[in-house]
């Protein structure tokens, strides 16, 4: 463990005043507020976006890599803004593929120690800096009308996990959510279904229809496109 972690650990226990803990945590609340009222008023007049997932990682001659700037670039044909972490790898694809497109390219990028800064394929008006993941979460979701999730790490997976709660329990409007890579997704699904519904009944079966496994852009694209055809919808911007 690093002396700074350390010394995280160690302010966590140390012993505070009101005076202390009152001023901390009511700073706080004004900053966390700042963010939603920023991410709100930037992204309010975005449009029909779809938001693309995945590692920060992932390197340009990757397959994923190719395939999600691909994903993204189709999409904008169709009408959809990208956003995406506004980071590289996977990130830096999707808002690769959304300027190749002319489409609206856009990064909620998180302020992190490493590995995070914002690409250059992102509109210079629709780079939004977060310190808050919860708030970026927020606004991924609140403006997205579909979810793509493309293969990552813990960041990822706790992006789709909350997207899939958060249909599941009516807290906001079911939307497409596609998962790309069938080879790198198989495992987690087999657990699911194996672990989580049949050996533990911790879902129910219909939850498995909350999202589609596929291997191409095409496939991709058309189930976003499908579901929003069945209500009559579609992209005008």
């Amino acid at each position: 463990m690093t002396h700074d972690k350390e010394e995280k650990i160690r302010k966590a226990f140390a012993q505070k005043d009101w005076n202390e803990i009152k001023a901390s945590d009511s700073w706080q609340i004004f900053k966390i507020m700042s963010e939603f009222v920023n991410g709100f008023e930037k992204m309010q007049q975005i449009g029909p976006c779809v938001s693309i997932f995945g590692s920060a990682r992932t390197k340009p001659e990757n397959k994923y890599y190719i395939l999600a700037e691909e994903i993204a670039f189709q999409l904008t044909q169709q009408g959809y803004g990208i956003i995406t972490g506004g980071g590289p790898g996977i990130m830096e694809a999707a808002n690769k593929g959304a300027r190749r497109g002319k489409g609206k390219s856009v990064g909620l990028n998180i302020e992190l120690p490493f590995e995070q800064k914002p690409n250059d394929y992102i509109d210079r008006d629709k780079n939004i800096d977060f310190d808050f993941f919860f708030v970026r979460k927020t606004i991924f979701l609140k403006y997205s009308q579909g979810f793509i999730g493309m293969p990552g790490g813990f960041g990822t997976i706790d992006e789709l996990f909350e997207s899939l709660t958060l249909v599941q329990t009516n807290k906001i409007a079911e939307f497409p959510v596609v998962l790309v890579g069938k080879e790198y997704w198989s495992g987690l699904i087999d657990w699911i279904k194996d672990t989580m519904l049949a050996k533990e009944s911790n879902i129910n079966v219909i939850d498995l229809d909350l999202f589609k496994i596929v291997d191409t852009a095409e496939e991709a694209v058309k189930h976003i496109v499908d579901f929003y055809s069945k209500y009559l919808l579609k992209p005008n911007f």
